[in-house]
């Protein structure tokens, strides 16, 4: 396995940020669906997915970083509370890059969200509620504590952070989960 180097290939936190689970190695990924290296970056993530070991926790973070991601992120959240993300989240980054549709305010999401069987109403009543408001909140303080500036960011144990947007993300997060174990 390759060697790789703090500070070029990932960043060391300078305050660690306490995880969820502690028993687990805690894989966060930030993204804005509007982000075209965030898109880049999912199918990368999407197949190391599917080989996700047991001693990993895998947590997908919106980005709300200002009002306009605000809106893409409670959208990510509503889809998660309406049992829709798995079938939503890359139809919505597909359409977003792929197809040039701008769907990232709440209107637009909205009527985005009516295909998977959730009328606009439902979508909007949800979009306010104050779940998804404790979320966003939360979501908001995580990127304050990693203080992150731009995504995609895959953040490891509360110790690392990862950015990019290519197949060299999924090898320094692998490297970086065995430096965990080891440490263990």
């Amino acid at each position: 396995m390759a060697n790789f180097v703090a500070g070029q290939d990932y960043q060391v936190v300078a305050k660690p940020v306490k995880v969820e689970k502690p028993g687990k190695i805690e894989v966060r990924e930030f993204f804005w669906y509007g982000c075209g290296h965030c898109f880049a970056l999912e199918p990368h993530m999407q197949g190391w997915l599917k080989k996700l070991p047991k001693d990993i926790r895998f947590v997908r973070t919106p980005a709300a970083m200002n009002p306009l991601w605000e809106q893409a992120a409670r959208a990510y959240y509503v889809s998660e509370a309406l049992g829709v993300r798995q079938k939503a989240h890359l139809q919505l980054f597909h359409d977003i890059h792929d197809k040039q549709r701008p769907i990232l305010e709440q209107a637009q999401l909205a009527k985005f969200y009516t295909r998977y069987g959730i009328s606009e109403e439902k979508f909007n009543t949800t979009y306010k509620s104050f779940p998804i408001s404790s979320k966003i909140a939360q979501a908001k303080n995580l990127t304050a504590q990693y203080q992150l500036s731009c995504v995609p960011a895959v953040t490891l144990n509360g110790k690392y952070i990862v950015q990019g947007n290519d197949a060299k993300v999924i090898q320094v997060v692998n490297y970086l989960i065995e430096k965990e174990r080891k440490a263990k």
